[in-house]
């Protein structure tokens, strides 16, 4: 098949962060701060990126903001020509360092919100960040940078909705990304304590839908619904190794962030491999590409264009083998591995996200 050049490029520069979120998707294996890639070979991935045809830069990791040479690595992305965009929690951000950001290049701060009051918005950081939240999207308004704010739904939050939205409103948000939880890494570790209920999910497709109305031309709203409760999965990252790469901190590519997932995948490192030899001949990312890797019943499928088989790391999660259809689909013969789910009894316990060191 035809394989065009890549527009993104996730750049996780660390797993380090002060947060601890129990839905991330960030493997349960953190990479630690001596097997990061260093100042010189992240530039170096960042050039051959652009090379490749990436305009879009997304700093994230973790907390990007735990790299010191950050500046840096705006700087360069940057002065490639590409926009700059810093997926932060928001901590450690101070007006001199934003400012100095700012200077060198970063166009887009998009920070992270846990809940909607500061008690719960805490107990699911598992740090005192919510005014330091506010903080930080003030300083991000007062630069006269758009601001996304992110917050990832589940069972803990949802009832919070009409709430959270209120709280994009008044840190000036020009984006509000509403997205119900993958379950990957760390969300997968909690998935029964993090499960929205089918009464949740009804609620806020109301709550939703009001919001988008009132809010339209003011502040866009984007909502990912929970697939597990969906008869057909989400096309995931527009096919997989289709748009977008992810490079993890110690350099491992990877066609989609959570492709870490598939244990039987061969991964390559863009500390020994060219990035184009990796995008375009790379066995991890020709491995579901197009449509020959398709088994029925998405082989014949007619939503096989619309949907790509759904999402790979899931199928393996849930079946064992990363080429079977999604589970979440009706078609799929697997989707009462799904269902069971749905139907086991949810706990409230849940394990915060570890350290990397």
């Amino acid at each position: 098949m035809d394989v065009t050049a890549p527009l993104g490029l996730l750049a996780e520069l660390t797993h380090r962060c002060p947060l601890h979120c129990p839905y991330c998707s960030n493997p349960l294996e953190l990479v630690s701060r001596s097997a990061e890639m260093s100042t010189v070979e992240w530039t170096s991935a960042l050039s051959q990126a652009r090379e490749l045809g990436v305009l879009q830069v997304h700093l994230s990791g973790g907390e990007p903001l735990a790299r010191s040479d950050l500046p840096q690595l705006v700087t360069h992305a940057s002065g490639l020509g590409c926009y700059v965009n810093l997926v932060t929690s928001g901590l450690g951000l101070t007006e001199p360092r934003l400012h100095d950001l700012v200077e060198r290049g970063l166009a887009h701060v998009q920070l992270s919100a846990q809940a909607a009051t500061p008690e719960r918005a805490n107990l699911l950081a598992g740090a005192k960040a919510f005014d330091r939240k506010l903080a930080a999207a003030e300083l991000v308004k007062n630069a006269g940078l758009p601001l996304t704010v992110n917050v990832v739904l589940h069972r803990q939050n949802h009832d919070q909705l009409g709430e959270i939205i209120a709280l994009a409103e008044s840190m000036g948000a020009d984006r509000l990304e509403l997205a119900n939880t993958q379950y990957y890494g760390w969300a997968l570790r909690n998935r029964d304590a993090l499960m929205p209920t089918r009464a949740q999910l009804a609620a806020a497709e109301l709550v939703v839908r009001a919001a988008v109305e009132r809010l339209r031309g003011t502040m866009e709203i984007i909502y990912v619904v929970a697939d597990y409760y969906e008869p057909f999965p989400k096309p995931c990252m527009h096919g997989w190794g289709a748009r977008q790469l992810t490079i993890a901190p110690d350099g491992t590519v990877l066609p989609c962030p959570a492709a870490s997932a598939i244990t039987t995948l061969a991964l390559d490192n863009v500390r020994d491999t060219a990035l184009a030899d990796i995008w375009y001949r790379s066995e991890s990312f020709s491995a579901y590409r197009g449509e020959e890797w398709m088994r029925d019943p998405c082989r014949t499928c007619d939503r096989r264009t619309t949907d790509f088989g759904g999402c790979r790391c899931q199928a393996f999660q849930l079946t064992g083998d990363a080429a079977n259809a999604d589970p979440v689909c009706s078609r799929s013969p697997h989707r009462g591995t799904v269902d069971l789910i749905l139907a086991a009894p949810s706990t409230s316990d849940l394990v915060l996200r570890g350290p990397a060191r």
